[in-house]
């Protein structure tokens, strides 16, 4: 039975490359996508997102922060257990009577060792003042699939956090088959979305959520449909192309185009080309580009070139696109500082 899903908006963004799979950098062909997808994306521990001072016998604290814990720490132990939701951690904090709680931190690369002494909140329950996130689920679009490797990528951009901006770390995760029942149209300024629920088909398991996007091993992969050749760099041109999208059920579409201007030919971005929405049957529907439809692949002359990154908040029927060259790329490049917005997502988050 499916389970029916709301999508909120959850921002994407940019940050370090840190690939651990994709498609065979000697792969020459890839089934494109086009399908949207249900992501259920777990972190690595539980994220500090914000920091909340309260009253404590007229002072205002903020024991969290009082500690030396910062935004986008990720807790990973408890008093020396492994914690993987929010629940885990309250139910620790709320029965400490106040006693040091012991925390294992993860900060960019390095772990270390917290304690923080929770304070007594509004003389009800015990606190330490700080906001949490432990995971996220939405929907996107599914840009290729490897058959070689049974491997798949999607969106073209990493997922991070709405809060902090920073890349959502996973340690589990996995991607469902969605079904799109309705569109929010985008105008321009007021940037719309897809909206859906997921089935009950697994796609597959996530294993790496970096800057060119969800990458993971594939249990299925379509049957029956055309595999693309990836184009090199110098076979993109300027000109009409071809946009696969699901804006209705499960099964994506063709629409027209325009591929209006290559920007770079660089390895290391994923704003590498404009492109501009032409067909009328697309903009009657969606008014140009919506959340949701990052990852959505382009084929020009017989040849997977790219896929739909970002949308141009104050032109919604143009954005920018991703050389699939550079997706299917094994190549590590260096960080990325440019930070983008796009895509849906809704957060569970907590107050300890």
């Amino acid at each position: 039975m499916c389970k029916k899903f709301k999508c909120f908006l959850l921002i994407f963004a940019l940050l370090l490359f840190i690939p651990s799979i994709s498609a065979n950098a000697e792969t020459e062909k890839v089934v494109i996508g086009g399908e949207a997808f249900g992501l259920k994306l777990y972190c690595k521990g539980v994220m500090i997102i914000n920091f909340e001072f309260f009253d404590y016998n007229g002072t205002n604290v903020c024991p969290g922060k009082s500690s030396g814990l910062q935004i986008s720490d990720i807790i990973t132990e408890v008093n020396g257990n492994k914690v993987t939701d929010n629940e885990s951690v309250e139910r620790i904090i709320r029965k400490s009577n106040g006693n040091p709680i012991n925390l294992k931190v993860l900060r960019n690369k390095d772990n270390f060792d917290i304690t923080v002494c929770p304070k007594l909140k509004d003389n009800k329950y015990y606190c330490v003042g700080m906001w949490i996130r432990d995971s996220c689920a939405g929907i996107g679009t599914i840009s290729y699939y490897d058959k070689t490797n049974m491997t798949y990528a999607a969106l073209g951009h990493g997922i991070c956090d709405i809060d902090t901006g920073n890349i959502v770390k996973p340690s589990t995760g996995e991607t469902l088959n969605a079904c799109i029942s309705g569109i929010s149209k985008s105008s321009n300024n007021n940037i719309g979305s897809l909206n859906g629920y997921f089935t009950d088909e697994v796609i597959g398991t996530i294993t790496d959520n970096n800057d060119f996007g969800i990458y993971g091993n594939a249990i299925n992969i379509p049957q029956g449909k055309e595999e693309y050749e990836v184009a090199d760099y110098s076979e993109i041109k300027e000109g009409k192309a071809t946009l696969f999208t699901t804006l209705n059920g499960t099964n994506p579409q063709k629409y027209e185009i325009e591929i209006c201007r290559i920007l770079n030919y660089d390895e290391n971005s994923n704003r590498n080309f404009i492109v501009k929405i032409t067909d009328k049957r697309l903009l009657n529907k969606t008014g140009g580009i919506v959340q949701g439809m990052s990852g959505s692949p382009i084929v020009q002359n017989g040849k997977f070139v790219g896929a739909i990154t970002h949308v141009f908040v104050e032109s919604c029927n143009q954005g920018y696109g991703i050389f699939a060259k550079n997706m299917v790329s094994k190549t590590t490049p260096p960080a990325l500082t440019s930070r983008v917005h796009i895509n849906i997502l809704s957060i569970y988050s907590v107050e300890l």
